[in-house]
């Protein structure tokens, strides 16, 4: 795996630069080129089931897409976008969020979202391992702890946050209206310090 730092203050290390090379992946910025992929399983009713949208017009997507390219990982107050691209055929398949909290910066909740075509490959899995080595790098960001909120009855989304070695922090009984019903959240977290004890294999 490569990462390439700039070297100044704790704010600057903050402002990784990119890509992520992992043994099929590439985790970058979102590009130009990436919209019509994005575009595609964002708007998979499957794909949104769980996600806080339903849908995404074009228009959307071009605003992302062009915020994303300027947006430095690790911002305070911000959610980064990791583009997952698929080194063999050179198109977008995913991406990782990772929302920095703004007062907080050693805190982030991150989520994801893959088309459906490429889920059930593993290769959620090896993006998530190949952000959460970047973002809990002492040399790096040095993050304290990532947590995820999920749906119980997401279970390709608690089967990816245990492989990864999160724990279930809590379960909160309808805690949160969502897409027009309560819903119950299972909480899950790590730290840094579990990360470097106990991360997964690839």
């Amino acid at each position: 795996m490569r990462f390439n730092y700039p070297i100044g203050s704790h704010t600057r290390r903050l402002r990784l630069m990119l890509p992520i090379e992992t043994e099929r992946l590439i985790l970058r910025h979102l590009q130009a080129r990436d919209l019509e992929d994005y575009l595609g399983y964002r708007n998979d009713p499957e794909v949104a089931r769980y996600q806080g949208w339903e849908h995404i017009t074009r228009e959307q997507a071009e605003t992302t897409v062009n915020d994303q390219a300027i947006l430095a990982p690790g911002t305070p107050g911000k959610t980064f976008l990791f583009a997952v691209e698929l080194k063999s055929e050179r198109r977008l398949i995913g991406d990782l969020g990772l929302m920095i909290r703004e007062h907080d910066p050693h805190q982030g909740m991150t989520g994801y979202t893959f088309s459906r075509a490429y889920q059930g490959k593993g290769y959620a899995t090896e993006a998530f391992i190949g952000m959460l080595d970047l973002m809990f790098d002492p040399d790096g960001p040095n993050m304290h702890r990532i947590f995820a909120l999920v749906e119980p009855e997401n279970t390709p989304s608690v089967k990816l946050l245990e492989r990864a070695g999160f724990r279930r922090e809590g379960h909160f009984i309808r805690a949160r209206w969502f897409k027009g019903r309560w819903v119950d959240d299972y909480q899950y977290a790590m730290l840094q310090s579990e990360w470097h004890e106990k991360r997964p294999a690839k």
